[in-house]
């Protein structure tokens, strides 16, 4: 028998089926998710979650006429295969596939790109700004989480709305979780706003008892809505929303199709201003093993359906995993240790850290740019506080790291992990900028490690430099290397030699062992390289360099991210600031493009960032 979901290719193909066969096509939806992210890896719990919300936006709505645009975009699976790319959704995160986040380029349905929270409400005060001024009368729906809501850029959107009165609807997906469990003053107001679901259930039965009712039914639930209101207004006085100018209409069962399509209907009605409607939703529904760890399939690599268990499970640990472990370690040395994490314990690696060490452990929601000036805080009153934040998401913190950090010269330590090309997650969570970044902030120590045993000492020698210092290392499996018993004292700006020869590799982090290599390889040919491990952007290691100059030998630099403003370039600029303008020189990592999903070994051939192909860029160098 054909299944409800071939028959659908567009939402338009959605609005012909009748309002109850929607509940048919939502398990189909999960069925289907469940398929491919258990194969391909992906944002999962989220997006269980979403079912019924996504297919009731797209049922009332007249999309893509009306725009929806997704905060953060790891909800947007359904969303994707209502609207045209169902048989695409199975090359989901792969090369040459689909994203796992709304991108404009993908179809007219997405109306926003996104991969970083928070930013939908502003984005989509924008949209209806440019729609007003047109003359223009399409819906504008921002779909955000309460984790995303915690976010300042969305709390500035709010305001700006609630002046501007426009006419924007925003749908609050309240699961209560970001990445990890939701946190903070909000996130308690969110629960208690929804703490009502057992009378929510109540209602939903009571609504479909009454409307089977053919003369009475719809009368007493009109002035049931009545009722509601007036104890809604009795005991939530001076709801928040109300106050910033929303009409608040809420909580709502959000896995209630009929409860949804009721809402939306009488939201399209609505035309005094912006509309906050809150629904209540439950990560990883309809799939147990999601709904029991939902922070663990929040983005889960490949797994088996019937057992929750990984395909594959690795052998190595990971470098967030060794962060981790030695965090606790460096912590138990130094009481004056504080981990901060901005909506990442989990992924960070820091989730051991803070059942061990609660007392010392601070998750501030996804709020980075509060994380940094929060760690400033803590270092001005003694402590050394050491911030994990994805490379990507602490590009959100610019001016915090500069103006509060590194101008006061605070022992702030920056933990940036998925540093590099970050796997299947496409163009928004590419860790490649944090050297440029960060390189010309003043007093910052930038190391980056080839391996995790590396990492551990160079976590330790960060936290006791007593000053500003980032680490940089990269998502997934570590090389396997074992840890020393003891740390070991890794002196600022000093590089270490691994391969001798005559013209110099300068390499840095994950990029050590590649070129090593590679180096190795190109012996056979005649060419000699030195391979050097500069575990430094900032500061250089100048006497090893100014050796090699001075001997008229060739430089080449190797780094994982972009050459643009980045480890390369503080080489070419040390080096000429010493006269050497005339000596052969080559900065090999990343062009300044909009990198594609894949896996890192993928990306890396493709731009000749494997051993092969830095073979290849060596070999052409030199001859």
């Amino acid at each position: 028998m054909k299944k409800l979901l071939e028959t659908i290719d567009s939402p338009a193909d959605l609005r012909r089926l009748a309002p109850e066969d929607l509940g048919r096509l939502a398990p189909e939806i999960r069925a289907y998710i469940l398929e491919v992210v258990s194969k391909n890896g992906g944002h999962l719990s989220a997006n269980l979650g979403v079912v019924e919300l996504t297919l009731a936006l797209h049922y009332a709505f007249d999309t893509p006429r009306d725009k929806i645009i997704w905060d953060v975009g790891h909800q947007s699976y359904t969303h994707k295969i209502l609207t045209g790319r169902r048989e695409r959704f199975r090359g989901l995160r792969q090369a040459g596939g689909i994203l796992g986040f709304p991108a404009r380029e993908e179809s007219e349905h997405d109306a926003y790109n996104t991969g970083h929270a928070s930013t939908a409400l502003a984005a989509a005060l924008g949209l209806a700004v440019a729609r007003d001024k047109k003359g223009e009368t399409h819906r504008i729906i921002a779909v955000v989480g309460d984790g995303s809501l915690t976010g300042g850029v969305a709390w500035e959107a709010l305001n700006e709305i609630g002046h501007l009165r426009e006419k924007v609807i925003i749908v609050l997906n309240d699961n209560e979780m970001s990445i990890s469990p939701s946190v903070g003053a909000l996130s308690k107001y969110l629960g208690y706003l929804a703490s009502g679901q057992h009378y929510l259930r109540a209602k939903d039965r009571a609504k479909t008892l009454l409307k089977s009712l053919p003369v009475f039914g719809w009368p007493i639930i009109r002035a049931g809505r009545a009722v509601e209101e007036l104890v809604k207004k009795t005991f939530f006085p001076g709801l928040v929303f109300e106050e910033l100018g929303f009409r608040y209409v809420g909580p709502v069962q959000g896995h209630s199709l009929p409860s949804l399509l009721e809402v939306f209907e009488d939201a399209k009605k609505y035309e005094d201003g912006p509309l906050f409607i809150h629904c209540v939703t439950r990560k990883g529904q309809g799939y147990a093993p999601a709904q029991t760890s939902p922070d663990h399939f929040h983005g889960a690599s490949p797994f088996d359906v019937h057992t929750g268990e990984p395909a594959s499970p690795g052998g190595k640990p990971s470098y967030s995993a060794v962060f981790g472990e030695t965090m606790i370690q460096v912590a138990k040395e130094d009481p004056r240790v504080i981990a901060i994490s901005a909506a990442m314990c989990e992924g960070t690696g820091l989730l051991a850290f803070a059942r061990e060490l609660p007392g010392r452990f601070f998750d501030v929601g996804i709020a980075e740019q509060c994380a940094v000036t929060f760690a400033a805080g803590l270092a001005v009153g003694g402590f050394k506080p050491v911030c994990a934040i994805y490379s990507t998401f602490l590009q959100r913190a610019y001016d915090q790291i500069y103006h509060d950090v590194c101008l006061q010269n605070l022992p702030v330590v920056f933990a940036l992990d998925r540093s590099g090309i970050v796997p299947d997650d496409g163009p928004t969570h590419q860790g490649l900028n944090d050297i440029a970044y960060l390189r010309h902030m003043p007093n910052i120590v930038l190391m980056a490690p080839r391996d995790e045993n590396e990492m551990r000492h160079m976590l330790k020698a960060a936290v006791g430099c007593g000053r500003p210092a980032a680490i940089r290392f990269p998502k997934g499996e570590a090389a396997g290397v074992p840890a020393d018993p003891d740390f070991k004292d890794v002196p600022v700006g000093k590089s270490e030699p691994l391969k001798d020869g005559r013209d110099l590799v300068f390499a840095y982090g994950a990029m050590v062992y590649p070129a090593l290599q590679a180096a190795r390889a190109l012996e056979a040919e005649g060419l000699s390289l030195a391979v050097v491990d500069a575990k430094f952007a900032k500061p250089l290691d100048e006497e090893a360099l100014l050796r090699y100059a001075r001997e008229g030998r060739a430089v080449i630099t190797v780094e994982e991210g972009v050459v643009a403003g980045g480890f390369g370039s503080a080489v070419r600029e040390l080096l000429d600031s010493r006269g050497f303008f005339g000596l052969r020189f080559k900065a090999i990592g990343l062009p300044l493009e909009v990198y594609p999903v894949g896996k890192v070994a993928e990306v890396r051939r493709r731009f000749r960032l494997d051993a092969e192909g830095l073979a290849v860029q060596f070999r052409e160098f030199l001859r």
